[in-house]
Formats: C-alpha cells, sequence, structure tokens
C-alpha cells in the first residue's frame, strides 16, 4: 500500500475509531510502530484534531470537531457543490455562517485554476436568488442545536398580537422565502405551531423531554408532508393582469395559478386552515385586482379586516 493511500485510509479508520493506539494502527496497516508515528505527526501537521495521552491507559484520541479524508469530485459535480453552498448566501442567518464561508473559501482553492475561472463565469450569469429580508434571527444556532439535540425550549415569542413564554418540542427547521421556521408542539394550547425564528426573542431554558409523551412527526419532512396532505380550504380567486404578474412572484400562489390568454388570470388553490389569514392579509393589498369568489370564509375575513380599517382611519 502506498503512503498516500494509508493515510487517507488511516484518517478514515482514525474518525471511526475516535479512541486507538498506536500499536492498533501498526498492526491493522500491518507497518511498524515507528512508520505509524510519522504518519500521525504528518496528520496532526496537516490540521487533523488530535490529542495524546501518556501512561498505561495512555493512547491518541480525536478531538469532537473532526476533519473528513479527501474525498474526489469531477468537475460538474466540483460545480455542484459549490453552486449548492452558494444558493445559501442570500440567507440573512444560517446556522453555520462562517462555516460555510470557510467551505467555499478552502473548496474553490483547491480547485484547478480553470475549472475556478469557469466557475467565476457561471457566478455571473446565475444566481439563487432570496428576498432580503430586514428581520435578523439571532437565536437561529441555538435553536439548531435544540432541534439536533432533540430537546424541548422555553422561549419568549413575540406574535403579531402579543409577547409571552411558551414551552415548545420542536419537530424541525425549515427556511421559505427568506426566513426560518420552527414547527414544534406547543404545550400552552397542546397543539402543533409554526413559530418564526427571528420572532424568538429569548431561550429561557433548553432541557431534554420524553420521547413518545407528545403527539409530533418523527421528522420535519414527515411534517411538511403531512401538512401539504391537510387541506382545509378550496381557494378561488379571480385576477386582473397586475394581479397576476403580482402573484407570480409568490411561489405559494403560484402553484395555483393559472393565466388567460385574454388577459388575468385565477388562483386555484388548496390550502389548509393555518394559511387563511396569511391569504387574507395578502390580498387585502390588491384592491380591485383581486376578487375571492370562494371560500366564503376568506371573504368574510377579509370583508373583516375591511371594516377594521376602516374603524381605524375614520372614527374621529
Amino acid at each position: 500500500m502506498s503512503k498516500a493511500k494509508r493515510l487517507i485510509e488511516m484518517m478514515i479508520t482514525i474518525n471511526v475509531k475516535k479512541d486507538f493506539t498506536v500499536g492498533e494502527l501498526a498492526n491493522e496497516f500491518s507497518v511498524s510502530k515507528r512508520t505509524i508515528l510519522r504518519d500521525l505527526q504528518e496528520l496532526e501537521q496537516a490540521g487533523f484534531p488530535l490529542y495524546s495521552e501518556v501512561g498505561a491507559a495512555g493512547g491518541y484520541h480525536i478531538l469532537k470537531e473532526r476533519i473528513l479524508p479527501p474525498i474526489t469530485f469531477s468537475e460538474s459535480e466540483a460545480k455542484a457543490v459549490f453552486f449548492a453552498c452558494q444558493a445559501l448566501q442570500f440567507y440573512r442567518d444560517l446556522p453555520f455562517e462562517q462555516e460555510t464561508i470557510s467551505v467555499l473559501k478552502k473548496f474553490l482553492n483547491c480547485l484547478p485554476i480553470d475549472i475556478q475561472n469557469s466557475i467565476s463565469q457561471i457566478q455571473k450569469k446565475i444566481v439563487f436568488w432570496i428576498p432580503d429580508r430586514h428581520c435578523e434571527s439571532p437565536l437561529l444556532k441555538s435553536m439548531y442545536h435544540i432541534v439536533a439535540n432533540r430537546h424541548a425550549a422555553t422561549i419568549q415569542y413575540a406574535s403579531v398580537h402579543s409577547e409571552r413564554v411558551r414551552t415548545i418540542i420542536p419537530i424541525g427547521l425549515y427556511a421559505m422565502n427568506g426566513l426560518w421556521y420552527c414547527p414544534a408542539y406547543c404545550t400552552s394550547v397542546n397543539q402543533i405551531r409554526v413559530f418564526r425564528v427571528d420572532r424568538i426573542k429569548k431561550i429561557i431554558e433548553e432541557k431534554p423531554y420524553l420521547n413518545g409523551k407528545y403527539p409530533i412527526p418523527e421528522s420535519i419532512q414527515e411534517y411538511l408532508e403531512k401538512t401539504e396532505i391537510e387541506k382545509d380550504y378550496h381557494i378561488k380567486i379571480q385576477l386582473t393582469e397586475t394581479g397576476v404578474k403580482r402573484c407570480e412572484t409568490e411561489c405559494f400562489l403560484a402553484e395555483g395559478l393559472k393565466t388567460f390568454s385574454t388577459g388575468g388570470g385565477i388562483i386555484d388553490l388548496e390550502i389548509n386552515q393555518s394559511a387563511l389569514e396569511w391569504v387574507a392579509d395578502y390580498f387585502l393589498s390588491f384592491g380591485n385586482n383581486a376578487t375571492v369568489l370562494e371560500p366564503p370564509e376568506l371573504i368574510e375575513l377579509i370583508k373583516h379586516k375591511i371594516q377594521e380599517l376602516q374603524h381605524h382611519y375614520c372614527v374621529s
């Protein structure tokens, strides 16, 4: 076995073992202990996170922040990885913001010059743009660790109407249109609610919870799929040409948008109950560029909001 191949296989082995002795590696790779010591020294100089302990019970240990062994990519795979990371650049907050930046720098610097130049040219022509949001999510990384550790959290949350303390059991995190959301079981109402991460003002307490105690999906994918299935309202909204152009920019509504060759169009879509309020608020600003045909609940909700506005501005 060549030295380069042995070093790569040693990195893979060490990542799996985490704790090992020089003798164990010498036996596994059929080389002398002196050779293993030289190899370990080279790995440490390359940045591999090892530390040693002397004595009868001593040996080598790998630090928590492990380094992955080298991976080979084709040119197309390298470009795919680079632009997958680039797609995140327009998010104001990310759980691994600094790490994403360092990954791109390391990855780009390791590529041949011709591929670097090719990526630079593509960058000028392709961008995965996400609407800029002026609200920050400073607790996103903390919420990520709570989700990853499968913990419950007591948070101070600012909703549209009030700010209160809630205890939640997160299902996961997802990003949409530049904002981060955390669907979670709320013990105050004994239901699953969706919390915007930028509205979490403070994490008061984090602690483990008993698995199976709360009726929550096992994964965020299961939750999102279930949400897609649960459609409570069938909405139909007639649009002028101006209304169509506005709806084309909203991915949620664009799914049910049908345009007419004569101009204008219609939104024909199934939504769940939690989205009804948002739809009412969204189309309230359309004026006569949108006419709600159904359901009656949406029509009544918009009428109520118009009456509230009239009362707000017209009461002397």
